[in-house]
C-alpha cells in the first residue's frame, strides 16, 4: 500500500529540544495524513489532558500523494485536542505549504510543552532553529507572514502563522497557511497560541522519492480540461439550490431561505472574481480571490460554508459586505465559519442582523477578547446561555450551511461525526442534493437506511485526509483510481479510513464522550433508530468503542 515515508519529529517547545522517532510501521498501517496523525495521537496524547495544557501535541502531517504531481493533492492535516469541543480533531488545509512541509523529509511533526516566550519554530531537513519574537506579539497574519519573508527570506508558502486569536486563546482560532488557507474548524490555532509558538516554518530539500502510478496524469488531465461551475464560483455555487430547496440556514438557524439570496450567491461572488486560484499542483484552480476596489476589500472566498455563516445567517445580503468580514477572519486567525455563526447567534440576541458595521466590528473583539468579544469568543455552546439564545452545536461544534433539516442524512452525520456539526466529515450532502450521479444518489428525506452508506461515506473521506486528497476530487476519483494510486484493494483503503474513525471516537469515549454527545437540537425523522444502525454498522455499543473493536496495536 502506497503510504507516507520519514520519521516523527518531536519539538518541545518549551525545553527548546527535538527528537526523532521511526514511525514505519504507523505509515503502513494508516498511509499519512489524518491517519498517522490520529494513530501518534492516540498513543501520545494523555486522555484527560486539557486542550491548552503544555500535554496537549498538535501533529502536522501530509499523505504520499504530495510526491505527486496531481491535481487535488496540495492539502495536509493537523490533528490535536480542540479547545471548541474538547475531543480529537483534525483539521485540513489547502494552499502550498504541503510540498514545502514533505521536503524536510519528516512523516510528522510534532508540536509540544509550551514556550516562555513567543518564539517561531522554524524546522529545515538540516535541523530546528527556534527564533524569539516578542515584536510579533498582536502581529496580524499578514503582519507576521511579512515579517517572515522581509527578514528571513521565507514565503508565506512555508508558513504555518496564528493571529491575535490564537494568542488570545479564542476557542476557534485557525492556524493559517499561505496567508488566507485555514486550519479551521475547532481552534487548533489556540492550541499552538496555548504553546506561544506564533509561526511554525518549513523547508529543505529532502522530500520522499515515493512513486506514484500513472493514474495521476489522467486524472490532473481531466481537472485541467473539464468545465466545472467550481471553477468559476468555487462552492457557493450550491446556495441557489440550497435555497431552493429551503435549505439555507438563515437569521440565526430560524429561517431555512434568504430572501437577499441574490446578493450573495455564487453570481454575486463570480462578478467580484478577479483571477484563478488554486492550490499546489492543482489544475482545477477552484478558489476565488476577490475583490471590490470601490470599497477597498480583498480576500481569497467566500465559499459556501462562510456566505452562509457572515451572508444569510447573519441577514447580510451584500456580498462585499461578506468578503470584507473573511478578510477580517483571515486577518486575524479566525475559523470564519464559527465566527460567523458566533455573530449571527450575538445579533439574533440583539436584534441586530444585517448590520455590517456591528458585524466587523465584533469579528475585531472576538479576535483580541475585548467586551462582549471575550464571551464570543468561547463559542456558541459556552456562550449561548448568556445570550439567551438555542445552542446551535453537536458537540460543541456549531453547524455548517449545508441544511440536515431538509438532507436528514446529513443532519445525521452531523450527529454522529467525531468532530461535531461539520460538513466535510462525510460530505453526505453531496449524495442528497444530489451532485453526484443519479445512480449515486440518495432521497434527502428519512434516515432509515442510510448507516451504511455514512459509514462508507467517513470512512472515505478520512482515506482522503490521509492521502492526501481534496475532497472535491469526488467527480474524478473511483473504486478502480484509489486502487491504482494506491496499490491496494479497495476494501483494504476503506478500512484504514475505519481505523481512523474508530481512534479517533476511542479517544474521545475515555474523555466521557458516548452516546448522549451524537445528538441534534432539531428533530429528524426515525433519528433513534438511524443512530441504532450506525452503532451497529460500526460495532460500537451505545456510541462507545468496545475494547474488542480497537484497531490491532492500540493500547486500549
Amino acid at each position: 500500500m502506497l503510504h507516507s515515508r520519514g520519521p516523527l519529529l518531536t519539538i518541545d517547545v518549551g525545553a527548546e529540544t527535538t527528537d526523532e522517532t521511526d514511525i514505519e510501521s504507523v505509515h503502513r498501517e494508516y498511509i499519512g495524513g489524518r491517519g498517522v496523525a490520529t494513530r501518534l495521537a492516540h498513543e501520545r496524547i494523555p486522555f484527560d489532558v486539557g486542550p491548552f495544557a503544555p500535554d496537549n501535541r498538535l501533529f502536522f502531517t501530509t499523505g504520499p500523494m504530495q510526491a505527486s504531481r496531481m491535481s487535488f493533492t496540495g492539502r495536509m492535516n493537523c490533528t490535536g485536542v480542540s479547545p471548541l469541543t474538547d475531543g480529537l480533531l483534525s483539521s485540513n488545509a489547502g494552499g502550498f505549504m504541503s510540498r514545502n512541509f514533505a521536503a524536510t523529509g519528516y512523516g510528522a511533526v510534532e508540536i509540544a510543552g509550551a514556550s516562555d516566550e513567543l518564539v517561531v519554530v522554524h524546522v529545515r531537513d538540516d535541523g530546528v532553529r527556534f527564533e524569539s519574537v516578542p515584536d510579533l506579539e498582536d502581529a496580524t497574519v499578514p503582519e507576521t507572514v511579512a515579517y517572515l519573508e522581509d527578514e528571513r527570506g521565507i514565503t508565506a508558502d512555508q508558513t504555518a502563522v496564528i493571529g491575535p486569536a490564537g494568542e488570545r486563546e479564542v476557542r476557534f482560532a485557525s492556524i493559517m497557511t499561505s496567508e488566507e488557507r485555514a486550519f479551521g474548524r475547532g481552534g487548533l490555532g489556540a492550541v499552538l497560541g496555548s504553546k506561544n509558538v506564533k509561526a511554525i516554518t518549513f523547508d529543505g530539500d529532502s522530500a520522499p522519492d515515493i512513486e506514484i502510478p500513472a493514474t495521476q496524469n489522467e486524472i490532473h488531465s481531466e481537472a485541467a480540461t473539464d468545465d466545472n461551475i467550481m471553477k468559476r464560483q468555487g462552492t457557493v455555487a450550491v446556495m441557489d439550490l440550497a435555497n431552493e430547496i429551503e435549505g439555507l440556514p438563515s437569521y440565526y438557524f430560524s429561517e431555512r431561505q434568504f430572501e437577499g439570496v441574490e446578493g450573495i450567491n455564487g453570481a454575486a461572488v463570480e462578478e467580484k472574481k478577479y483571477k484563478k486560484g488554486t492550490c499546489s499542483a492543482c489544475a482545477f484552480a477552484c478558489k476565488l480571490p476577490t475583490k471590490d476596489d470601490e470599497r477597498g476589500v480583498e480576500t481569497e472566498g467566500p465559499e459556501f460554508e462562510v456566505a452562509m455563516a457572515f451572508g444569510s445567517n447573519s441577514g447580510v445580503d451584500d456580498i462585499v459586505d461578506v468578503m470584507k468580514s473573511n478578510e477580517l477572519c483571515d486577518r486575524y486567525g479566525l475559523d470564519a465559519i464559527s465566527a460567523g455563526n458566533t455573530v449571527a447567534a450575538y445579533l439574533a440576541a440583539e436584534d441586530e442582523f444585517g448590520n455590517d458595521d456591528l458585524i466587523h466590528e465584533l469579528v475585531e473583539r472576538i479576535a483580541f477578547r475585548d467586551g462582549v468579544g471575550d464571551t464570543l469568543a468561547e463559542g456558541i455552546d459556552r456562550a449561548h446561555e448568556e445570550l439567551g439564545v438555542d445552542n446551535w452545536t453537536v458537540k460543541g461544534m456549531d453547524f455548517a450551511a449545508h441544511e440536515g433539516r431538509v438532507l436528514h442524512g446529513q443532519g445525521l452525520s452531523y450527529a454522529v461525526a467525531n468532530r461535531g456539526a461539520d460538513h466535510m466529515y462525510s460530505v453526505f450532502y453531496s449524495v442528497e442534493y444530489p451532485l453526484v450521479p443519479d445512480e449515486q444518489a440518495l432521497d434527502p428525506t428519512g434516515t432509515v437506511g442510510k448507516a451504511d452508506r455514512l459509514v462508507q461515506r467517513e470512512n472515505l473521506m478520512a482515506l482522503n485526509d490521509s492521502g492526501v486528497v481534496c475532497k472535491f476530487s469526488r467527480d474524478y476519483m473511483n473504486p478502480d483510481r484509489y486502487e491504482s494510486l494506491f496499490s491496494a484493494d479497495f476494501e483494504e483503503l476503506l478500512a484504514v479510513g475505519d481505523r481512523v474513525v474508530t481512534l479517533e471516537r476511542h479517544f474521545n469515549n475515555q474523555r466521557g464522550f458516548d452516546a448522549s454527545d451524537d445528538d441534534l437540537p432539531y428533530e429528524i425523522p426515525d433519528f433513534e433508530r438511524a443512530l441504532e444502525e450506525y452503532y451497529d454498522a460500526r460495532g460500537w455499543e451505545d456510541g462507545v468503542v468496545p475494547d474488542d473493536a480497537v484497531p490491532a496495536g492500540v493500547s486500549v
